[in-house]
């Protein structure tokens, strides 16, 4: 599991009207990223694109959690829950997240959360 150090104890509140977008291949490769999303990660677009999307994974989040979303996704399923996620710098935001299978007619393609 990826080691995202530093962290801080210092929160970044999202405005209600603020929607990350992100997709990714079958292997959690981004291949998108939404502006907001590059904007409140802190990451520069070339950093987040191609980067596995663990990459904003919180230290503090249980790897049970991303266990059972991986297991939803794989059988074809939505996933939802809340997901702490970490910027560049270290500090934290908190996430709904909705994580959707992307498909090609019948064949799964990537994902979009």
């Amino acid at each position: 599991m990826r080691n995202n150090q530093p962290v801080t104890q210092r929160e970044h509140p999202l405005p209600p009207d603020v929607y990350l977008i992100s997709r990714t291949d079958l292997k959690g490769r981004i291949t998108f990223a939404n502006r907001a999303f590059v904007e409140v990660s802190g990451f520069t677009s070339d950093e987040l694109l191609g980067a596995a999307h663990n990459l904003v994974r919180h230290p503090d989040m249980p790897p049970e959690a991303f266990a059972d979303l991986w297991d939803s996704l794989q059988a074809g399923k939505s996933w939802v829950g809340i997901v702490k996620n970490r910027c560049k710098n270290g500090d934290h935001y908190w996430v709904q997240a909705t994580v959707t299978p992307t498909r090609i007619g019948d064949r799964i393609v990537g994902y979009t959360s």
